[in-house]
């Protein structure tokens, strides 16, 4: 057996102070800010692109992207108008749309390859339609020109994500009174129900704009049930908003009476201002009243106290008084404490009354609570306790 020998690496002598500057190595050169391709309207992930040193210069959608332009390994070709063609991957059209999936497997070709055909729209919108598969991207000025066309591939190819962003760009700023209408037979076709909702709105708001257009006369020679279904929510429409303007003014009416309410209560409980009960003093420096309804009350008291018609039928203003006195004592929660005048005495007469002025009265009172939206006790149990106390 031979003798074993150890080879020892001897370590080169420390550099002397002379040629210390010169030991170092040279440091490499600072890295190159990736280069911006331009591309503009990109749906970045999170809204915003990615910053920061760790994070790579390349994101996934631009190396999608670069897939689709170059066309790398592509295994199929789509023929489109004019004699174009379009390379793509099986794979990810297969992935982006189940229709499309349907047809590579149906499709021939020679080899490896596959072709189909995308036919009736622009190449360049079928081109914009097959980069979104692969990326979710589209240029902004490309999406405003084939908007249409690239709905309608959305639908027919039941691709939802480009469905919803087409139905957005109508929704802020591509739709308008020129096209509401054809736009509007269109999402009908293409199931966009809220596309169908906006642009249905839009024609009910403008609508003798709208039915000036060249777009309502072709749907009138093309569609005139379409156009009578129009005709019929327009007069719906505006039956809804003569309603509406109904109930308002009823809604009106109803909370005056029981703002009504209250100031009577307040002028003959409390007192408010020169009139009130008999035990009441008035001072100069009174706080200025809370109740809309006082001022005009006021005068309503006055002139009942002192009308020598002072039956009901016989001075209209006075009829009003005896409405209100009513209308009251069918809302006080408790007659025997309140000090509004003959509000027992309405109490017994209201007991005697017909059948169908008691609907009547009822009805008045329902509907006045209903707008205030509390019940009678609420309000007036509240006063009959300030009193006795």
């Amino acid at each position: 057996m031979g003798r074993k020998e150890t080879i020892r690496k001897q370590s080169p002598p420390p550099p002397t102070h002379q040629g210390i500057n010169n030991a170092h190595p040279t440091p490499p050169p600072l890295p190159v800010k990736a280069p911006n391709n331009g591309r503009k309207g990109l749906l970045l992930k999170n809204g915003s692109a990615t910053t920061g040193n760790n994070c790579a210069s390349t994101t996934p959608m631009d190396l999608w992207d670069s897939l689709f332009d170059g066309g790398y390994r592509a295994d199929v070709t789509i023929e489109t108008d004019n004699g174009g063609i379009i390379y793509a991957h099986a794979n990810v059209l297969g992935m982006a749309s189940p229709v499309l999936r349907g047809m590579l497997k149906e499709a021939k070709g020679y080899g490896q390859k596959k072709s189909i055909s995308i036919h009736g729209v622009h190449q360049d919108a079928v081109r914009v339609f097959i980069r979104f598969l692969y990326s979710s991207c589209y240029e902004n000025e490309e999406m405003k020109e084939f908007v249409v066309p690239l709905l309608v591939l959305s639908h027919a190819y039941n691709v939802p994500q480009l469905k919803l962003v087409c139905e957005q760009q109508f929704e802020h700023g591509l739709l308008n009174l020129e096209n509401v209408v054809d736009i509007f037979q269109l999402s009908l076709l293409c199931n966009a129900p809220r596309l169908t909702l906006i642009s249905h709105r839009m024609i009910l708001r403008n609508f003798r704009a709208v039915v000036a257009t060249e777009g309502w006369r072709t749907m009138r020679n093309s569609h005139p049930g379409l156009e009578k279904e129009l005709l019929e929510s327009v007069i719906e429409e505006e039956n809804n908003q003569k309603e509406k303007i109904r109930k308002s003014k009823e809604r009106k009416i109803y909370l005056e009476l029981f703002e009504a309410m209250e100031a009577l209560v307040h002028i003959c409980r409390d007192g408010c201002r020169t009139i009130g009960p008999h035990d009441k003093d008035f001072t100069r420096d009174q706080a200025p009243c809370k109740y809309r309804a006082c001022k005009g009350l006021e005068m309503l008291v006055r002139h009942f106290a002192g009308c020598k018609l002072r039956v009901p039928g016989g001075c209209i203003h006075c009829k009003r008084m005896w409405q209100l006195l009513e209308l009251h004592s069918r809302l006080c929660a408790d007659s025997k404490a309140c000090r509004v005048p003959l509000c027992r005495n309405l109490k017994e007469k209201i007991k005697k009354q017909s059948k169908k002025d008691e609907i009547k009265w009822k009805l008045l009172v329902k509907k006045i609570l209903g707008t205030k939206r509390i019940g009678a006790s609420v309000s007036f149990i509240a006063s009959s306790n300030s009193i006795s106390s």
